[in-house]
């Protein structure tokens, strides 16, 4: 290879990075153009947004790799994330310099980064580069700009774990991924390089073409002087041909403009499947990046008709039914997966496939919980696949077999333990559970005994006892759906399991022994170690005292009747933190965005500020989400309270902005609370429109005063899955003052499981 030798200037300079995404100026903008994905890219206190860059449910998905937002460098450029939250599995650098400043990953400093959802542009300052970026479904194009003109011009290209090799102007190569799984790359230049070579012991071999191992590392040299360089690439789980062939079927050039602009035409088709009308532009900017990041996960993976599967290793035919993976079902089941369901219930259906498909390939008909690009990581605590399912059958949907689907449910949660973050076969804690209904506890500092129980993530007895007991609830549905009436029954007796563990003395739900005593003394803040999982999980008592979605009347009853139940209701809202801020929070990290014991940041908070709609107090939770919309969800660099850990915490913006939201999965209603915009409209999958009108809406009118639903005067705080399916509208006439008597009747509150 010829290396010219040449001094680089480095030019250090400060800069500010640009929280724009290089939307267009124009009078009516489109919905894309309201999504920032720079929402929440610095965290409150643990895992950030990220600014990701892709096409909606898609294979390919890359966003700049940095800490967060604050880093000052970028490490190299993107190729493909195949983890949310993972870095590249493949790494870019372009560089300009002498070949002895040559890394296998290069640093950058940066500026005038401008980043939709389709696109990227970049400022590599120091080195005199520009990069642009735009993406397709499993391939993309890089337009490299090379400013210096008498700076030698390189392409670097890393595996970081795998092996690579180049002929000429191709690139190929894999990455090996966990569980035994490879990510591959076909890459072409449209130029073609003077030399090529790989990188080894910090030295370019020149005329070498292939290498492995840890950072494996290609170099072309383009040569001396500003150029422009275009390249295009593919990626593949299944092969280095197949990703080839992915390139092919999807670009016939390098025209990075024209690629960018079919990415924005494909993100406006689906966020135009609802309209917002307002005159708040960041109202709209928060609530089409919550819905644009509703569509980063599950990712569709079918590659032409074929696909690779982790849970067996094994390349499969889809058989026209594309596969989905990674999907972190824990958190999305409670209002992704209902959001899908309204407004695009094919994928919805290839997603509860994708579960059926991944629960055969592993072998023993369990349903997945936390399935993933490498295979079911079983992360977080129950088995709510079995919601999904149900969830999406009782609202019409079909093209899946039930009966299927109700096996894997039924073996997933009989069959695989219930201990968190754990695939071994059931036991010991299982059978008591079984035979007890409740998950026994441990005292402080007594020993752990059960060998499959993580040593960090704890047994977690009240959050997997109630959730559970939530599964188990959506198993009878599904049996009685099949006609299997013994067991409807059986699992609808479970499904009061969580009344093992109240305690009526104190109404909250308290860990016992396996004698069944209360552990004591016990404090419902702070009890249970880091993450409070002794007892539950990331979060305290205080939160998972509401966690009986399927039971609210039940729940309301075990309290003492509906104004107990409102003050217990309010006094999680007032109930200080008991110590200070960074005591609190290094014990329960995750349980961020607080009002008061309430967590806005942490999933099983979701649906409790809806739970005053069933003790005949609409207003508050009207004022309640109004509240807490407005305070943690803004359009800024730390406009999300927490972790968004894949589209659950987005869809409770997108539910609520629009004015209502699916409190229990498996019961096809939905919760009535205070719409953020004037008019709304949702195009059903259908194809008829559901529509929210919020007449003198406002920050200050945010009370219900009177409503009607498809031309009926309405006096109820929630509605059916069967009043607006075949299209409605839901008109609110809105007012600065809380009407109490609107929807307040005891009559009219939300259906909930029977009380018994």
């Amino acid at each position: 290879m010829k290396l010219t030798t040449l001094a680089l200037s480095i030019v250090c300079t400060a800069f500010m990075l640009s929280c724009t995404s290089g939307q267009p100026t124009t009078t009516e903008k489109a919905p894309v153009d309201y999504v920032n994905p720079y929402m929440g890219n610095i965290s409150h206190l643990l895992v950030p947004t990220y600014p990701t860059i892709h096409l909606p449910n898609s294979m390919l998905r890359v966003y700049p790799e940095r800490a967060d937002y604050t880093g000052d460098k970028l490490n190299g450029l993107p190729l493909i994330v195949t983890s949310h939250r993972g870095s590249s599995a493949f790494n870019l650098s372009p560089f300009q310099g002498t070949s002895e400043c040559i890394s296998h990953v290069i640093q950058y400093s940066y500026d005038n980064e401008q980043l939709s959802p389709y696109s990227y542009r970049v400022d590599l300052d120091e080195y005199g580069i520009v990069a642009s970026y735009a993406l397709s479904h499993q391939s993309a194009i890089y337009q490299i700009e090379y400013t210096e003109p008498d700076c030698p011009n390189y392409l670097i290209f890393n595996s970081r774990n795998g092996a690579m090799r180049v002929e000429e102007n191709t690139v190929s190569g894999y990455q090996l991924l966990e569980n035994n799984t490879r990510v591959y790359l076909y890459l072409e230049t449209q130029q073609i390089p003077q030399q090529v070579g790989v990188w080894a012991q910090n030295n370019i071999i020149e005329g070498k073409k292939e290498t492995e191992g840890e950072n494996a590392c290609v170099i072309l040299d383009y040569g001396t002087g500003a150029q422009t360089l275009n390249l295009r690439y593919g990626v593949s789980f299944i092969s280095e041909a197949q990703a080839k062939e992915n390139l092919k079927r999807e670009l016939n050039d390098y025209d990075v403009t024209a690629l960018a602009a079919k990415g924005r035409d494909i993100w406006n088709k689906e966020l135009e499947k609802i309209t917002v009308q307002g005159t708040n532009d960041d109202d709209k900017t928060v609530f089409y990046t919550s819905l644009y990041r509703c569509f980063e996960r599950p990712v569709c993976i079918s590659e032409n008709g074929r696909y690779y599967s982790a849970f067996d290793g094994q390349v499969h035919d889809d058989n026209g039914i594309p596969f989905y993976t990674d999907d972190w079902i824990w958190d999305t089941y409670r209002a992704t997966h209902p959001l899908r369901v309204l407004i695009d219930d094919k994928v919805e259906v290839d997603v509860i496939n994708s579960y059926l498909r991944m629960a055969e390939q592993m072998g023993k008909m369990w349903m997945p919980t936390f399935p993933e690009i490498t295979g079911d990581s079983r992360r977080m605590n129950s088995n709510h696949a079995v919601a999904t399912v149900i969830d999406g059958y009782i609202k019409g949907l079909r093209g899946f077999d039930l009966e299927k689907a109700y096996e894997a449910c039924k073996k997933g949660i009989e069959e695989k333990t219930l201990i968190p973050w754990s695939g071994a076969p059931a036991g010991w804690l299982d059978d008591f559970y079984k035979k007890n209904g409740y998950i026994p506890a441990l005292y402080p500092g007594e020993k752990e005994t059960v060998p499959n129980v993580e040593p960090y993530e704890k047994r977690q007895p009240i959050a997997v006892t109630l959730g559970t007991a939530y599964d188990q609830w959506c198993l009878s549905l599904i049996a009685a759906e099949l006609g299997l009436e013994d067991e409807a029954a059986h699992y609808a007796k479970c499904a009061y399991n969580y009344r093992n563990v109240y305690n009526a003395e104190t109404a909250f739900f308290h860990p016992k022994d396996k004698d069944g005593k209360f552990i004591e003394p016990f404090d419902y803040r702070y009890s249970g170690g880091m993450g409070a999982r002794d007892y539950y999980g990331e979060n305290n008592g205080w939160v998972y005292r509401w966690d009986v979605p399927h039971n609210v009347a039940d729940l309301i009853g075990l309290m003492g009747g509906p104004d107990q139940f409102i003050r217990n209701l309010d006094q999680t809202f007032n109930e200080p933190l008991g110590k200070s801020k960074f005591e609190f929070y290094a014990q329960i990290p995750d349980h961020t965005g607080n009002v008061g014991q309430f967590s806005m940041a942490n999933e099983p908070s979701l649906h409790i500020p809806y739970l005053y709609n069933y003790a005949g107090q609409p207003w508050k939770t009207q004022k309640r989400i109004r509240t807490l919309l407005h305070q943690w969800f803004r359009n800024d660099l730390m406009g999300l309270p927490g972790d968004e850990d894949g589209g659950g915490m987005s869809a409770f913006v997108v539910f609520s902005a629009l004015g209502f939201y699916p409190v229990t999965p498996g019961m096809p209603a939905y919760n009535i609370g205070s719409p953020l915009f004037p008019y709304t409209k949702m195009m059903l999958s259908n194809g008829k429109v559901f529509e929210v009108e919020a007449q003198h809406c406002s920050d200050r009118n945010k009370y219900i005063q009177s409503a009607t639903l498809n031309g009926k005067e309405w006096n109820k705080p929630w509605f059916s899955h069967s009043d607006i399916e075949n299209g409605g509208k839901l008109v609110l006439v809105m007012g600065d003052k809380a009407n109490k008597q609107w929807a307040a009747s005891p009559d009219n509150v939300p259906p909930s499981g029977t009380s018994k």
